[in-house]
């Protein structure tokens, strides 16, 4: 399946001063599958390793870690020919291997021909440990997010509707009736599937949609078992209790994060670690508050008060148990928690575009779901689930503060009034 990631790595294989690339992302979001699909495809061959699996090689890194000693091991060890510039190395699980993430420096500063990717479930984790030995200024990064809706679309065949979509985004002019609507139809398709790619399969195999729940499930319980295998027994409880949480945070018409939801008694000091942690492996996304709109927008952040998102919608709405049929029946159901699912994908998309996430208040009388900054102009968003788009706190947000133009994301159809931009919930992607 297309992903977008696939140019960038296209980029670094040909990039004059190319670095070691770490992979980072969540586990089950396709680190693997789409660094052995590139390798295969731009490359003559590639030798493939996993750390956390394959013992004789992770205990190989232990010793002598010089570049060329590694290379013929490897060589040995996959049975490929490792040429500069024609194989491609992919270390898998590398979070797993101290001294094979150490490495990386030195294939940089000493064989920088050879083209070396490296990818962890738990990478992001395992470099804010103390003991391990980053190397930094010696590796290319990149990140590799669930499918967006774009991507979605690419899966089921639709890529014409998405360029449409792209098209009358850039013109604001609105798509015709039969194209919105049919796109509606399968952005409440993608609230129930989400990002991840096994249940976009098990979607596409089966034709239905009563068996996805399973496979998402299984994506919750793998993250939970890291939980228990990458950090002690009471950082585990507590990290398993905040994300378990989430679904509750959100639910509530005030959806910033209250630590005595995720425990009786619960403060900054007992959680503050656990949610760093979920952070770091890319199950949620944080969403911190701002009390200005003013540039730059991340000096006016408290750090105090937070939402909290999972990182894909799909497991959202499974773990938060919301009926199949509510979801497909958006528009015809004034269902609350509605409003905290289209939020979260909001806050999926964005983050999968590399903004920081930002939401404003103002004293408890007025707020913005979220606030972006592009280059020298920041751009308050409201998110608005069905059609109905009402609200004041928007308006509170531009009379204040002068933003270029503001961006309402809900069910109508694109538009421009009032410096409003009005952008359907199926086209987030092309903000």
């Amino acid at each position: 399946m297309k992903r977008k990631i696939t140019a960038d790595l296209l980029a670094w294989k040909t990039k004059p001063r190319r670095m070691p690339l770490l992979l980072y992302g969540a586990r089950q979001v396709g680190k693997t599958h789409i660094l052995r699909e590139f390798g295969e495809k731009h490359y003559k061959n590639v030798a493939y390793v996993n750390l956390e699996t394959n013992q004789t090689v992770s205990s190989y890194f232990t010793e002598n870690i010089e570049p060329e000693r590694i290379i013929r091991f490897l060589e040995t060890e996959t049975q490929e020919r490792i040429i500069p510039g024609e194989t491609l190395v992919i270390l898998d699980e590398i979070q797993s291997c101290e001294r094979a993430l150490t490495a990386l420096k030195y294939f940089n500063e000493n064989t920088p021909e050879y083209h070396i990717v490296s990818a962890g479930s738990l990478l992001g984790v395992a470099i804010n440990r103390e003991q391990y030995s980053f190397p930094v200024g010696n590796v290319d990064s990149m990140t590799l997010y669930p499918f967006d809706f774009e991507e979605f679309l690419w899966a089921q065949s639709e890529g014409r509707l998405a360029d449409e979509i792209r098209i009358s985004f850039d013109s604001s002019e609105p798509l015709p009736a039969a194209l919105h609507e049919k796109a509606l139809d399968l952005y409440k398709l993608y609230l129930i599937i989400g990002g991840m790619p096994r249940a976009i399969l098990e979607y596409q195999s089966s034709g239905s949609l009563l068996t996805v729940p399973d496979v998402q499930n299984k994506a919750v319980n793998d993250y939970i078992a890291d939980m228990a295998k990458y950090a002690s027994n009471a950082e585990s409880v507590k990290i398993r209790a905040a994300y378990n949480s989430i679904p509750a945070q959100l639910a509530k018409d005030n959806r910033k994060f209250q630590y005595k939801l995720a425990q009786k008694g619960g403060t900054s000091a007992i959680f503050g670690a656990a949610i760093d942690w979920l952070a770091f492996a890319g199950v949620i996304n944080k969403c911190q508050r701002i009390s200005q709109g003013f540039m730059p927008i991340s000096v006016y952040s408290d750090l105090t008060n937070f939402k909290l998102y999972m990182s894909d919608t799909g497991l959202l709405t499974m773990k938060s148990g919301i009926s199949q049929q509510v979801l497909l029946s958006i528009g015809e159901t004034d269902n609350s928690f509605l409003g905290a699912i289209t939020e979260n994908y909001v806050a999926q998309c964005l983050a999968s575009k590399g903004y920081h996430l930002y939401y404003w208040t103002s004293d408890g009388v007025a707020e913005v779901d979220f606030v972006l900054q592009k280059g020298d102009d920041i751009i308050p968003i409201e998110v608005k689930t069905g059609k109905r788009i009402r609200s004041k706190s928007l308006m509170m947000f531009c009379d204040k503060y002068k933003p270029a133009y503001a961006i309402r994301i809900s069910g109508k159809n694109f538009g421009f009034e009032n410096g409003i931009k009005s952008v359907p919930l199926y086209a987030v992607f092309c903000v």
